[in-house]
């Protein structure tokens, strides 16, 4: 590869790296922040969520404004932007200004990030580099949210948990300078923003959210729950009727036509509402239940990390070998298993060594195994003009998955508590419970993977046969 080549690509892995990390840097964090902002459990799911849906919201919209303005423009305007807005979260006197501030790191990272991933694709078109370049991106977006979760330990333990947000300032001020100096200006066209699609998504997947979170509270009868779901449903489906009439949708549908890139895009949004999930219930379980500080919860998830990293170097070779659909499924059945076996083990006196270590350990293999495949087949036969969208799109998936799965399993924990202050037991009950309800996540995406990818193969398989006839 040559030396520009890499240059580039550390630039795209270290933006990318930024915005997946701070996805879940607070994680470790969270009783401090509750105590120092006055927050209840249930609102503090909003630190993440306010970030992760102005994320996911507005990454199609990001995506198309890389399209149309430049790539390298608006990667260095998301930078730019995310440098502020972290700047913002970190002196937050107030929960209001946190969560806002949130968002608006969400909002510049969904100007970064589908930037990044187009310029990836546009940089790396031989096969084999592609391949790697893929594998490298991937593995830094999976494993980005473990390590937020020891970074924010541990600068909630020995500094302060604002410094998880400082840190962005002087990393981005550098990767905008790498930017305008390595990467060449991308070509610019006229077109138009579908600010109609941006917005009733953005808003209608919120809604959504925001009334599975009140169910935690109150109960699915109570019109605090229903009504934004109902609103989040009918927001959506005016969401998918703007695309079909609009002129330049932010997702154009024929992407969809595409049977293995729908089922890459499900497949992953279901395997991260799974996935997500565990790293906001078990830093809090460790710490709850079994006595870690938030540096011990978060150095706790490197069997994790290391596992999920050192797959990144085996994967090529096994897609090579056995290609992404048998690599994925194996990924996946491996990550249903320790999630299942974790779900069952968790208690108030269960060991973190060797029984927690050890599952972790296999649940990073797994999830090591998933994102490289599920990335490259959610950009396959992708046309060049629609490579920004297609990209959003994978992101997208990764970001709602994560807010939808996180907002569904707080509402299988508060479900699962019924004191106002639970004991130790019932807390980590609540926790095996919300880990269970990962594992059915995790499960349909293996579903998807036999229904999709199947079909897919079986076509194939007539199209070679009718070609030999």
């Amino acid at each position: 590869m040559h030396q520009s080549k890499w240059i580039i690509l550390t630039i795209i892995i270290a933006c990318q790296l930024i915005v997946v990390l701070d996805a879940s840097v607070m994680v470790t964090a969270i009783p401090q922040i509750g105590r120092t902002l006055h927050m209840s459990t249930t609102s503090l799911t909003w630190v993440h969520n306010s970030y992760i849906l102005a994320f996911g919201g507005f990454l199609l919209l990001g995506a198309r404004a890389g399209d149309l303005l430049g790539r390298r423009r608006m990667l260095g305007i998301g930078i730019g932007l995310f440098s502020l807005t972290s700047f913002f979260a970190g002196i937050a006197p107030t929960a209001e200004f946190l969560l806002i501030s949130r968002a608006l790191q969400g909002f510049a990272a969904a100007l970064a990030t589908p930037a990044a991933l187009a310029l990836l694709s546009a940089t790396f078109v031989e096969t084999k580099e592609r391949s790697r370049a893929i594998s490298m991106y991937s593995a830094v977006s999976a494993a980005g949210g473990s390590i937020g979760l020891i970074l924010g330990g541990f600068f909630t333990d020995f500094v302060s948990w604002r410094f998880g947000m400082f840190i962005n300032v002087p990393i981005g001020m550098v990767l905008l300078y790498l930017v305008y100096k390595f990467i060449q200006p991308t070509s610019i066209r006229s077109g138009r923003f579908d600010i109609g699609g941006a917005l009733t998504s953005v808003i209608g997947m919120t809604s959504l959210v925001y009334g599975l979170v009140q169910a935690a509270d109150y109960g699915w009868g109570n019109p605090a729950t229903w009504i934004p779901l109902a609103a989040g449903v009918v927001l959506l489906a005016v969401f998918v009727l703007i695309e079909t009439r609009a002129a330049e949708p932010i997702i154009p549908l024929r992407l969809f036509a595409n049977r293995q890139r729908s089922g890459a895009y499900l497949g992953r949004f279901l395997m991260v509402g799974g996935n997500f999930s565990l790293f906001f219930f078990i830093p809090q379980y460790l710490q709850n239940a079994l006595g870690f500080s938030s540096f011990e919860a978060g150095l706790a998830f490197l069997p994790f990390t290391v596992a999920q990293f050192g797959m990144m170097y085996i994967i090529p070779g096994l897609v090579r070998r056995y290609g992404n659909i048998k690599v994925l499924s194996a990924g996946l059945i491996i990550a249903i298993i320790g999630t299942l076996l974790l779900s069952r083990m968790v208690s108030a006196q269960t060991p973190f060594f060797p029984d927690l270590f050890i599952l972790l350990a296999i649940m990073g293999i797994g999830a090591g195994m998933v994102f490289q495949p599920l990335t490259a087949m959610g950009l396959t036969g992708v046309q060049p003009q629609d490579s920004g969208a297609a990209s959003g799109l994978v992101n997208v998936a990764h970001q709602s998955g994560a807010s939808l799965g996180l907002a569904v399993l707080i509402t299988v924990f508060n479900t699962s508590i019924r004191a106002e202050h639970p004991s130790v037991s019932e807390f980590a009950h609540a926790v095996s419970n919300s880990i269970l309800g990962s594992v059915f996540f995790i499960v349909s995406a293996l579903l998807v993977t036999f229904i999709c990818f199947a079909s897919v193969r079986q076509m194939t398989r007539k199209r070679a046969l009718q070609a030999n006839k």
